[in-house]
C-alpha cells in the first residue's frame, strides 16, 4: 500500500457514503476500509454480510441508489418464488445480491477466509480501495429487549427497530482475532490518519472496537483519529442511532457520541446545525455540513475530514484529551 494511508472504520449505508467520498479524493492505494461484521448472520442457509456488502457495492458503483443497500437494477424472482413456497421473506435478497451470498457461502465452506473472499469479490467488481472485514471470526451483535435477547437482524429488519433496547452485546467477540491487515496498517509508519465514519456507534463502530487488540492498537497509533458525527440536530441521519441512544440512557446528541468515543479520538466533525454544542466537545472540533445527499457533498465531507487530520498532524502530536 501507499506511504500515506487513511484507515476508515465503517458500518453500512451511512458510513459507506463517506467511504465513497474518501475513495474519490484519495488514490486507491491510500484508502483502507475496515467494515463491521457484527451484523453478519446466517439466513436461508447462507452467510450474509450486510455492512461489508453495502460498502463493497457502494465502492463498485453498483449499490441500489434508492435503498443504499443491495444492488442496482435488482430483480426479485427468487423472493417471489420463495414466498410462493411459504418461505421466510422478511429479509429481502435480490437476485443479483443473492449471487454474492451463495458464492461467499460456498467458498467459506470450502475453507477460504472472509478476507480472501472479499478481496477477490472487490477485484472482480473493480473496487480500487482495499476493503477488509474487521475479523475473519464470527461475531454476532445481539440486543436485549424486554422479553430477552434477540439477534440484531431480527431487531433491525424483522421488527423494524420497534422494541426498546436495554443492552447490546457482541457474541463471540472475546474469541475473535482482529484482521491482521487492520492491525498492520495501524502500526505502520505510513499511517496518515484514522476516520470513524458517521455510522451507529453502538452497532456499527463498537463491534469493531470490541475485537481484542483493536482499541489498544488505535490508542498506540501515532496518527490522528477523527470521528464524524452520525447525529444532526438530535436526529440520526440514517437508522436507529438516536432512538438507541435515548433507550440506553444517553442524550441523542453529537456531544454524547463524542463522549462515547472518549479519549480514543483526537478530533470530531460536527454538523453546522449543532455548532452551539462545540464547547461540550474537548477534542479538536471541525464544524461543517455533514449531511451527504449527493456525491458532491460526500466528496466535500471527505476533504473536510482529511483537512482535520492534517491540522492535528501539524500540531505534531495526537490530542487525546477526551470529550
Amino acid at each position: 500500500m501507499s506511504d500515506n494511508v487513511i484507515v476508515a472504520l465503517s458500518g453500512g449505508v451511512g458510513g459507506a457514503k463517506l467511504v465513497l467520498g474518501l475513495s474519490r479524493v484519495l488514490p486507491p492505494d491510500e484508502l483502507l476500509v475496515i467494515a463491521n461484521t457484527g451484523d453478519d448472520f446466517e439466513h436461508l442457509g447462507l452467510n450474509i454480510s450486510p455492512d461489508l456488502d453495502t460498502v463493497m457495492y457502494t465502492l463498485a458503483g453498483v449499490a441500489n441508489p434508492d435503498t443504499g443497500w443491495g444492488r442496482r437494477d435488482e430483480s426479485w424472482a427468487f423472493m417471489d418464488a420463495l414466498a410462493g413456497m411459504g418461505g421466510e421473506t422478511w429479509f429481502k435478497l435480490g437476485d443479483r445480491d443473492l449471487a454474492t451470498h451463495v458464492e461467499r457461502t460456498r467458498r467459506l465452506r470450502a475453507g477460504e477466509t472472509l478476507t480472501q473472499i472479499t478481496t477477490d469479490f472487490c477485484r472482480r467488481l473493480s473496487v480500487g480501495a482495499r476493503l477488509l472485514p474487521m475479523t475473519d471470526d464470527a461475531v454476532r451483535t445481539r440486543v436485549r429487549i424486554d422479553n430477552g435477547w434477540i439477534d440484531f437482524q431480527d431487531y433491525f429488519v424483522r421488527r423494524q427497530c420497534q422494541p426498546e433496547i436495554r443492552e447490546v452485546e457482541f457474541a463471540g467477540v472475546a474469541q475473535a482475532r482482529a484482521n491482521p491487515g487492520f492491525l498492520a496498517a495501524l502500526s505502520a509508519a505510513s499511517l496518515r490518519g484514522v476516520v470513524i465514519c458517521p455510522s451507529n456507534p453502538f452497532i456499527s463502530v463498537e463491534p469493531i472496537l470490541a475485537v481484542p487488540g483493536v482499541r489498544e492498537a488505535l490508542a498506540a497509533c501515532s496518527a490522528p483519529i477523527i470521528a464524524v458525527s452520525p447525529v444532526i440536530g438530535g436526529r440520526a441521519v440514517k437508522g436507529p442511532t438516536a432512538k438507541m441512544m435515548r433507550e440506553l440512557g444517553l442524550a441523542a446528541s453529537a456531544p454524547a457520541v463524542a463522549r462515547r468515543y472518549g479519549d480514543l479520538i483526537d478530533g470530531f466533525i460536527l454538523d453546522e446545525a449543532d455548532a452551539a454544542d462545540a464547547g461540550e466537545i474537548r477534542p479538536l472540533v471541525t464544524i461543517a455540513p455533514t449531511l451527504m445527499t449527493n456525491l458532491v457533498e460526500r466528496e466535500a465531507l471527505a476533504r473536510v475530514t482529511l483537512d482535520a487530520i492534517a491540522a492535528i498532524r501539524l500540531q505534531g502530536s495526537r490530542q487525546r484529551a477526551g470529550a
